[in-house]
């Protein structure tokens, strides 16, 4: 059982064959392959890049710890596929307090400027809101990645605080920008399906 009691979702499906869902150690080769094909677009910002590359083998061991995290701790990471194919990885993290959830999010180099994240990241606010104890959701990420601020902006999150960070990843700045949004703004949205889809690529 996780920290919060509580597990969060297995798998949550989308519009226009999107599926966001737990890694399983089967995932481990396309993962390690995504990756690699995206590995230029995410040094800049990830700072988890300075591990790569990874073997398959050292790959299947993270999705395993991942998984004692999920039960120890309540967090979910969570990998993005546009039908059977590996578009990212996501995930929903306790490092709020029991009333808060923070969304990451990474997408592959072949699935950018789709409206993918902003899809994303709207699944996860619905599945955390759906949780009873959890008034909040923020995402955060550096000054210099305007691309990742594009989503909360979209999703129509308040800048809740900009403050300085240690520079972890080599395009950062060292200020993180927290974007917030509460469960009574949220549920004032309109439908889910009717507000995000996939852009073609």
């Amino acid at each position: 059982m996780s920290a919060s009691g509580r597990r969060l979702p297995e798998r949550l499906d989308g519009p226009d064959d999107v599926v966001v869902r737990r890694w399983v150690s089967e995932d481990a080769e396309a993962l390690v392959a995504a990756v690699t094909e995206s590995a230029e677009h995410l040094r800049p910002w990830m700072p988890w890049m300075a591990q790569e590359p990874m073997s398959v083998d050292q790959r299947v061991q993270m999705i395993e710890d991942w998984e004692r995290d999920a039960i120890s701790k309540g967090d979910v990471v969570m990998g993005v596929f546009v039908g059977d194919r590996v578009a990212g990885g996501t995930g929903l993290h306790r490092r709020l307090g029991a009333d808060g959830l923070e969304i990451g999010y990474w997408i592959h180099v072949g699935f950018v400027r789709r409206g993918l994240a902003t899809l994303v990241s709207a699944l996860l606010i619905d599945a955390a809101f759906a949780l009873p104890e959890i008034k909040r959701v923020q995402i955060c990420h550096d000054k210099a990645n305007p691309a990742s601020g594009g989503v909360p902006r979209k999703l129509d999150f308040r800048l809740e605080h900009e403050t300085p960070a240690e520079i972890e990843a080599p395009g950062e700045v060292g200020i993180s920008c927290c974007w917030q949004i509460t469960r009574a703004e949220w549920f004032g949205r309109a439908p889910l399906a009717s507000r995000f889809s996939l852009k073609s690529g």
